[in-house]
């Protein structure tokens, strides 16, 4: 049995990471870049070539520097590759960019029933069985060359293994490809001739081929390739793997995406983004979710350093409000982002987003009827006060938080090192101690009474 460090490429849209993790289950080395999305006649495309150079040549380093002998991939949703032989058929898609309305208007209507698939409708590409359909309407052979339709954690698997297979977590995540109650491909798969072109399954972790890799002094290591998983579900895995059972995971990064295992399917409403997704071992769990980390950037200006209580109280004091939407999605859609009350600049408009992105977790955990214990993992928890400020609003729930941000590397990790009969990681978490903001339950009732007028509004506009 290996005892030699694993390398984990954890894979997302804006920042992709590198982290080696030793078989005592700590962090002993890691890198990073940006994708580059480029633009091809009218489409906005990843520069696939430039990104797997960027991992070899990474991966060939701490093979060299730490013994690394294995390497696996987490994957945000979402994306997805066409592959014939040994390579693309056509280039991968950013999923954030709408088909025209002609083309949608035609392929939306060709979606399963919310009731079979538990994917919501969602704009862009946020199904990717969306943008197959686009593709589809826009090279009507485009997917008869192809041989496989490989989910975007197993795209990175083939490059380096040279196996395409399919995965669970990811076709299960909001695809309209999975039907979870059935444990099977949906109608549309069937409908469009696709069951074919998916790849037999692996299990997220399993060893599915080999990777040679030629260190500076010219030896070539093989490292085990690992199949691959969808980010958030790894993270859910990883805190069940540390000993938590009955409990809300608030994963948040660009998404804030929220699983509450005790929750029924029947509770989902596909109107507010909730959806089912499926876990490794292929049970639906619900879900909801809303573009958290994307919006706070976008409604703090940009703040990079974390928010401090006195401004937190100042904003409340004012009564200034951060409403949604700041980004396409989430419970509270067809609203354009907006500021209400006394206008704030600087550190009160980040206090702002951070309060904003609190609430906005609040309401979520409420539709998703969360009364359990909270564990929140990722970038959020750098803002420094979004675990108090939940904590907070949430006096009934105990919140921890992760000492370790990068929950999906580590879950990714964890089904490699469960592969080799290894469990390395010890439960770190922290119980987050409520932040002391006089006036947050006013301020809360009132944001949510905001909300809920902007919904009104919307539905009387809908009647008419």
């Amino acid at each position: 049995m290996s005892t030699a460090p694993i390398a984990v490429f954890d894979l997302g849209k804006t920042n992709s990471k590198l982290f080696v993790v030793s078989s005592g289950g700590k962090v002993v080395d890691e890198a990073r870049t940006r994708p580059v999305w480029r633009e091809e006649k009218d489409l906005r495309v990843l520069d696939d070539a430039a990104l797997l150079a960027w991992m070899k040549d990474e991966l060939a380093r701490v093979a060299a520097a730490h013994g690394v002998d294995s390497v696996t991939f987490s994957g945000h949703g979402c994306t997805f590759a066409l592959a014939a032989g040994d390579a693309l058929v056509h280039p991968i898609l950013d999923y954030e960019q709408e088909p025209p309305a002609e083309i949608a208007a035609r392929i939306d209507a060709m979606a399963p029933d919310f009731r079979e698939t538990f994917s919501p409708p969602l704009p862009l590409g946020f199904n990717y069985g969306r943008h197959l359909l686009w593709l589809d309407a826009r090279e009507p052979d485009l997917l008869d060359k192809a041989d496989a339709i490989l989910a975007y954690p197993q795209f990175w698997s083939w490059r380096f293994s040279g196996r395409k297979v399919s995965e669970v977590s990811y076709l299960g995540c909001h695809s309209n490809l999975w039907a979870p109650l059935k444990d099977d491909f949906s109608s549309l798969v069937d409908r469009m001739g696709w069951r074919g072109k998916m790849p037999e399954f692996s299990r997220a972790g399993a060893v599915i081929g080999t990777h040679a890799v030629t260190l500076g002094d010219g030896r070539t290591v093989e490292v085990a390739v690992h199949n691959g998983v969808h980010d958030s579900n790894a993270a859910l895995y990883f805190y069940r793997s540390l000993g938590f059972a009955d409990f809300t995971l608030v994963s948040t990064g660009t998404w804030v995406i929220v699983f509450n295992p005790a929750s029924p399917l029947e509770r989902l409403d596909q109107t507010r983004d909730m959806l089912a997704n499926v876990t490794v071992d292929r049970q639906p769990v619900a879900t909801i979710r809303f573009m958290g980390g994307r919006e706070y950037d976008v409604a703090s200006g940009g703040w990079t350093r974390p928010v401090r209580e006195e401004a937190l109280a100042s904003v409340i004091a004012k009564r200034a409000f951060a409403l949604p939407s700041f980004a396409a999605g989430g419970p509270v859609p067809g609203h354009a982002g907006r500021f209400s009350g006394p206008a704030v600049e600087g550190e009160e408009r980040a206090a702002a987003a951070l309060l904003y992105v609190a609430l906005m977790t609040d309401l979520s955990l409420d539709l998703i009827g969360s009364d359990n214990t909270i564990v929140i993992d990722g970038g959020l928890v750098r803002t420094g006060l979004y675990a108090a400020v939940l904590a907070a609003l949430r006096p009934g729930q105990t919140v921890h938080t992760s000492a370790n941000p990068e929950g999906s590397a580590f879950g990714a990790a964890a089904l490699v090192f469960e592969d080799r009969g290894q469990n390395p990681f010890v439960n770190d978490c922290a119980v987050a101690a409520p932040a002391a903001l006089a006036g947050l339950d006013a301020y809360r009732r009132e944001w949510r009474r905001q909300v809920e007028a902007m919904q009104a509004g919307t539905r009387k506009e809908k009647r008419a």
